[in-house]
């Protein structure tokens, strides 16, 4: 986790805290809307993934989150959830594309295909 961190915070700008939460947060929406068995597998694959993803869910009710969270899932209430963590629109794509190329990489193709294929929307920020 800690090679992904230092990627992500040298790609967007971020500090390692909000890219360590940040990811957390993406992992976390990947387990609840994505393929359970290559969303698995992706956790798997990355060392810290489980710590990260509860991490990322402390404070995560009420305020922005819990409005955008009301208005409705997919890819525009991870959106919200990432602005609230700190996260901002000009960074999510390179954020996106960091953590999944890492996912690449560690996981492979015939996981990341699959999850990235399955979530409407989800393809323009990797």
């Amino acid at each position: 986790m800690e090679e992904l961190i230092a990627r992500v915070t040298q790609t967007t700008g971020l500090e390692q805290a909000t890219a360590r939460k940040a990811i957390g947060i993406i992992l976390g929406y990947l387990q609840n809307e994505g393929p359970q068995n290559e969303v698995n597998q992706l956790i798997a694959a990355l060392p810290g993934a489980e710590e990260a993803i509860e991490q990322s869910k402390t404070g995560a009710s009420g305020g922005l989150m819990g409005m955008v969270g009301s208005m409705g899932g997919g890819v525009m209430a991870l959106g919200g959830q990432l602005m609230g963590a700190g996260v901002s629109m000009g960074q999510m794509q390179p954020l996106g594309k960091e953590l999944f190329a890492y996912g690449r990489e560690k996981a492979g193709e015939d996981v990341m295909g699959p999850i990235v294929g399955s979530i409407p929307g989800l393809s323009q920020f990797v």
